[in-house]
């Protein structure tokens, strides 16, 4: 008998890059590819169907019931939708990326670097919704209760129905979570819950894995909104095996400099709704603040009025609304053998396009000079539409003629140099407008689109729609006029044009 039971429990191994698994061991995964990602995963089953070490026993006790009853099957169209309805968490920016709200049975995972502010949030949103009157059950695996309570207190008054359990065995918090029966319970971190008929610690890919399906099974039978957090790894994905993302509801991601006091709330993945909404915090002694208005917040000289050159500002489309950014470029002489390229919130790739564009199509001879391109306020862009502007930045510096004051770019740059199509263009230009820009630089095939009506902020008579067909056009009548170098500074050596090239300053050369 004991032989038989031994011959049934076998050992699999996964991917934990993409979550294959396989019976045996392997180097490289069949599915995605990757080396070195193979991890054993727990026993499958027991002689008899007993419970496995992998699936059961009092961990998945918890588990949901298919509508039609234990194993049955139900007609999609009489399936209950009454309990989908979203919970306002009172956290607008949160409700904003999450797509409207927190869904009763979903989990969701949130990652960010260490220090970036995730259990500062996570401790907002459950003081939030237990102000509410929701009961709200929050589980510290890395932190002390004094620690919490400390933390609660610098973020403001504590509710009643926020409870708080300090535990890392994930069948103690099991059974604490069935007595309370809370609404939302947050789980701080997945990596330091363990299972204690899984071998390993807690943080292995095993551990991590099974512990998030409990969880699952968890949340889908009690109709509790669970919130994981996680950490990352050096390359910025959540730490632990990838099939932990693909189980999750949504995933959320909270970005920035940690030393900038900025902070972007982002979904990675979200089944209930959409993936390019943004959320914008500002770090305060006090927690995370909500920013009303994310485009005053990136701004650092209000409506574009910067004199220096090197400096333009773009409109970029996150989820629903526009965001104006500035984005600063400097241009120097290279004292190396290959200049360099260097950004921050922008793709370098991207970046060297729009350079090869800028020498061929325009005549800035920039192959023997530094380019530094930065995004203000830690905000990363890779939406095409922001090309006009950096180029602009990038010409403004080359040539020490800053933008008109003033001034929006808008434009994707083609490698002909030609400005095509953006969307949404009429709500960026109102965003523009409403914070006291005067003037906007579109593709000159969207000019009319752009033209806002005679009663909104701005109005068609104040606000200049100016239409663009290249990017030498931008250049030429979006920059002002030439700023002297200031004493003991030395502008960029710009070299000599071959001849018939013209002058690169006046935007000679094809």
């Amino acid at each position: 008998m004991a032989r038989s039971a031994s011959k049934t429990a076998k050992t699999h191994f996964f991917c934990s890059a993409c979550g294959n698994e396989e019976s045996r061991w392997f180097g490289r995964c069949a599915s995605c590819g990757a080396w070195n990602t193979a991890a054993e995963a727990p026993a499958t089953a027991h002689a008899g169907g007993a419970p496995s070490a992998a699936r059961g026993g009092k961990a998945t006790r918890a588990r949901w019931s298919p509508q039609g009853g234990a194993g049955g099957s139900a007609a999609l169209s009489e399936v209950h939708m009454g309990d989908a309805d979203r919970v306002p968490t009172g956290l607008g920016e949160f409700d904003r990326v999450l797509g409207g709200g927190m869904m009763p049975g979903s989990i969701v995972l949130v990652g960010g670097d260490p220090g970036i502010g995730k259990s500062t949030l996570m401790l907002q949103l459950a003081a939030a919704l237990a102000a509410a009157g929701r009961k709200v059950l929050y589980v510290s695996g890395e932190e002390s209760e004094e620690q919490v309570r400390l933390r609660a207190a610098r973020l403001g008054a504590v509710p009643d129905p926020l409870l708080i359990l300090t535990e890392t065995d994930l069948e103690l918090v099991l059974d604490a979570a069935a007595a309370v029966r809370p609404e939302a319970m947050i789980v701080d971190s997945i990596q330091t819950l363990a299972r204690g008929d899984l071998e390993g610690g807690a943080g292995t890919v095993s551990q991590v894995r099974e512990c998030a399906l409990a969880l699952l099974h968890f949340a889908k039978g009690s109709k509790a909104a669970v919130f994981l957090v996680g950490h990352v790894t050096k390359e910025g994905a959540v730490a632990g095996p990838r099939v932990l993302e693909h189980m999750v509801d949504a995933v959320l991601y909270l970005e920035g400099e940690r030393y900038q006091h900025y902070r972007v709330l982002r979904a990675a993945k979200n089944r209930f709704g959409s993936t390019n909404e943004l959320g914008v915090y500002e770090m305060l002694e006090g927690g995370l603040r909500e920013v009303a208005n994310p485009s005053e917040a990136f701004l650092s000289h209000g409506a574009g009025q910067r004199s220096e050159p090197g400096s333009a500002v773009v409109a970029s489309i996150e989820g629903s609304r526009p965001l104006l950014v500035e984005v600063q470029a400097l241009v120097a002489t290279s004292f190396y053998g290959t200049p360099q390229r260097v950004t921050s919130g922008y793709d370098g790739r991207r970046l060297a396009v729009l350079l090869a564009v800028l020498e061929r199509r325009v005549g800035l001879r920039l192959g023997r000079h530094d380019v530094f391109v930065t995004v203000t306020g830690g905000l990363a862009l890779d939406e095409p539409g922001t090309d006009l502007g950096v180029a602009l930045a990038i010409a403004s510096s080359y040539l020490s003629r800053p933008v008109l004051a003033g001034t929006l770019a808008l434009g994707e740059v083609s490698l002909s140099g030609e400005l095509r199509r953006v969307a949404r263009v009429e709500a960026r230009v109102r965003e523009a407008a409403q914070l006291g820009f005067r003037r906007a630089g579109v593709p000159a095939m969207q000019a009319e689109d752009a033209r806002l009506p005679s009663g909104a902020a701005g109005g068609a008579d104040a606000f200049e729609i100016v239409p663009l067909k290249t990017l030498r056009d931008g250049i030429e009548r979006l920059l002002g006029e030439k700023v002297a170098a200031r004493p003991g500074v030395a502008a960029p050596d710009r070299g000599r044009a071959p001849a018939g090239a013209g002058d690169p300053e006046r935007g000679g050369g094809r």
